[in-house]
């Protein structure tokens, strides 16, 4: 088992939770502080259930990564939002969407592996 915070997954959720910190920033009120800080929130509570994944095991571990896949569907919906609600850009949503979709991709892959594994 890798320390968590040497996963790729954990390293990319940081980038997000970095990335949506700089551009809600400059969201105006109150969206800076209900839209971003779920955001911001919804990141860090993933990054918690990557490091429960990592030290479980079984069908707790696929419990935790499955968590974390509805996680990345909360952040992707609220990054929308805050694109209809003209906060962000296109191209500051594409910067999110990169990470979003690979931080969903290697979730998946990791629960693919959890429930193939013996000891699920």
């Amino acid at each position: 088992m890798a320390i968590a915070q040497h996963l790729p997954i954990y390293k990319r959720l940081a980038e997000l939770a970095l990335l949506v910190a700089e551009l809600s920033a400059g969201w105006r009120r109150p969206f800076g502080r209900t839209l971003g800080e779920r955001v911001l929130n919804e990141c860090f509570d993933m990054s918690l259930l990557v490091f429960r994944a990592n030290t479980a095991s079984g069908t707790a571990r696929v419990d935790f990564i499955q968590q974390a896949l509805e996680g990345i569907q909360v952040i992707e919906l609220a990054l929308r939002l805050a694109v209809d609600l003209r906060l962000l850009s296109p191209r500051q949503h594409g910067r999110t969407v990169v990470l979003t979709d690979d931080i969903g991709r290697q979730a998946t892959g990791w629960k693919r592996n959890a429930d193939a594994s013996p000891e699920a």
